[in-house]
């Protein structure tokens, strides 16, 4: 059965060409010679300015979330709140109570607000799985307020012809997924890890940033849409179809031609957006705070984060600190490398104890995916030890009693700082997944705003000081024989 389905998923895995997709930022203006006015101790970070465009703002337009309720509380305020544009973007709704209470303020919201509207993004097979679904709970908006909201759902160009046809629900999730999560309402916008349902509400620990910025907010709105042309529109009938822009369904007609032409929609995007940017960067001088959106689209050629997230590993100088944050330990080989051969900053990795592991518990292949990630972790440790850099790498485990843990992210301290200059924060987890199936997006925050870097440094101490050092855990832990052979076999889909 496993060769079977190891031959069934490889059929439609050809991974879609890069390109120069990076190269087309380079036909922006140049550069101003100063990257962070005022900030001269941030210099060495100004080479982000020629990977993606940057947002200019004050520290004091970024709120730090802490909790899970808290999230929830946020997102329902500011829905009942917004007058304009509510753009959610996740890989799913669930299904529950808090999840229904959302969707209620989404209606009490458009009913108010005539000139509102709603914008929603989710992923097909994730969010149309089983009788009650993400679908089901959204369509009476659809129904009710077609003038107001698009529901679109995205699928993976990757899933079609025999492997479409045979892929059991949940299967055919392994080969690619939406996986964003960005949640916007009018002119703020809350980058985060996190899904809309209930776990995430209530004890699933994961991070959120709520930026009041309306440039920022634009281009997210911007980007969704674009997302969303050749995604799934959802119609009051509960039809799928093409979106009123688009021409190609993603299961049918050309793969290569599906791509090609998505790509070049999102290239176009982040090439306007990086010119405009960089043209205008001086307009704020009160900024302390420096925003990059950084987009992952592996399934159609579009490398942005990872490129990014590779030189600023790589770039770590002696002297400097690294905290990097996973929900699944599955580092991609390429970044295992960068942090053993090239990254000089002590690292300190966090990522769940099994017992904090969403799928620790669950029945068939699922329940072994924690003692997968124990045993990745493992191999990464002892290939530390190999080259003598487990002085500089430390491994700890998040565990608190009666939640999961699903964060992700980083900060990074240059040499002497005290607090954190930088933090990535968003839906990636740094593995094959994130860089070469998943849609992925999160902000790299670059900031000289001591209150800032004070809030960040809570938010990390938090999650740190909620787990225990790991490496002779990682070591002596026990992971079945089976589980080694699934990890051989499907380390990249999960």
């Amino acid at each position: 059965m496993m060769l079977y389905l190891r031959r069934l998923f490889s059929q439609e895995l050809t991974p879609a060409a890069q390109g120069d997709f990076l190269g087309c930022l380079q036909q922006a203006p140049s550069l101003l010679a100063t990257g962070f006015p005022g900030a001269p101790a941030l210099e060495s970070l100004s080479w982000l300015h020629n990977l993606a465009p940057c947002f200019p703002l004050r520290g004091d337009q970024i709120q730090v979330i802490h909790e899970p309720q808290h999230f929830y509380e946020t997102l329902v305020q500011r829905i009942g709140r917004a007058k304009r544009r509510i753009v959610l973007a996740s890989l799913y709704l669930g299904t529950g109570q808090l999840e229904n209470a959302v969707v209620q303020t989404l209606r009490h919201s458009l009913e108010k607000q005539t000139a509102l509207r709603l914008n929603v993004l989710l992923d097909f097979n994730r969010g149309t799985r089983g009788a009650l679904n993400s679908k089901t709970m959204l369509l009476p908006l659809v129904h009710d307020f077609a003038s107001q909201v698009q529901l679109s759902l995205y699928h993976t160009p990757d899933l079609r012809g025999m492997t479409k046809r045979l892929a059991p629900p949940r299967w055919n999730e392994l080969l690619g997924l939406q996986h964003m999560k960005v949640y916007l309402f009018d002119d703020a916008v809350i980058i985060s890890g996190a899904n809309l349902s209930n776990d995430y509400f209530t004890n699933r620990q994961d991070r959120y940033i709520l930026i009041e910025d309306k440039p920022l907010a634009d281009f997210y709105a911007q980007f969704i849409e674009r997302v969303q042309e050749f995604s799934l529109a959802v119609a009051p009938d509960a039809s799928e179809g093409l979106h009123r822009n688009w021409r190609i369904l993603p299961y049918e007609g050309t793969k290569e031609q599906f791509i090609q032409l998505a790509r070049q929609r999102i290239a176009d995007f982040l090439q306007e957006t990086f010119q405009r940017q960089a043209q205008t960067r001086e307009q704020n001088p009160q900024a302390d705070t420096w925003v990059f959106p950084l987009l992952e689209m592996g399934q159609i050629g579009i490398h942005h984060d990872s490129v990014v997230t590779k030189r600023l590993l790589s770039n770590c100088v002696s002297g400097s600190r690294l905290k990097l944050a996973t929900g699944y330990f599955n580092l991609t080989q390429e970044y295992m490398d960068t942090l053993t051969h090239k990254c000089l900053a002590q690292c300190s990795i966090l990522m769940a104890h099994p017992n904090a592991n969403g799928f620790q518990g669950a029945k068939g292949p699922a329940g072994g995916i924690p003692a997968a990630y124990t045993l990745i972790a493992k191999s990464f440790y002892e290939s530390l030890v190999r080259r003598k850099q487990n002085h500089r790498v430390n491994f700890f485990e998040y565990e608190k009693p009666g939640w999961t843990y699903h964060a992700k992210g980083l900060w990074y301290y240059l040499p002497e700082a005290r607090l954190p200059n930088l933090t990535l924060i968003g839906s990636s987890n740094f593995g094959e997944r994130s860089v070469n199936r998943d849609l992925e997006t999160q902000v790299c925050l670059v900031t000289a705003n001591k209150d800032l870097s004070q809030r960040l440094q809570a938010e990390a101490d938090r999650l740190y000081d909620l787990s225990q050092t790991a490496e002779r855990e990682i070591v002596q832990r026990p992971v079945p024989r089976w589980v080694q052979a699934v990890v051989r076999i499907f380390r990249n889909f999960f």
